[in-house]
């Protein structure tokens, strides 16, 4: 599996050019206590790598809590023969920790 990681100060970056489409693997509850303004919800759990929500086309980057659903949401794309090879680094708990703003 070839995994690609951003760190969040990179993810900000991106987001603020609208460069990516962001989707947040964690569950719906994780969701409603803290996220990342942009983010676009589909729990791991419910996971299809051939239904993700990304409409404009742009490179699509997981985040979860602690980076290890993303990294599995990944392995789940090439599985599947879906080219997604990147998710944020330490997810939100390392975007909280380096003062990046979320949402609740």
């Amino acid at each position: 599996m070839s995994l690609k990681e951003l760190s969040p100060s990179e993810i900000a970056d991106l987001l603020s050019k609208d460069a990516i489409t962001l989707i947040d693997v964690r569950e719906a509850n994780e969701y409603a206590a803290a996220h990342i303004k942009g983010a676009t919800l589909f729990p791991l759990s419910q996971f299809d790598p051939h239904a993700l929500p990304n409409p404009s086309g742009k490179p699509v980057v997981f985040h979860c809590g602690i980076g290890g659903r993303s990294a599995k949401a990944v392995a789940a794309c090439q599985a599947a023969g879906v080219t997604v090879d990147t998710h944020m680094k330490g997810g939100i708990q390392a975007w909280i920790a380096a003062g990046l703003p979320v949402e609740r």
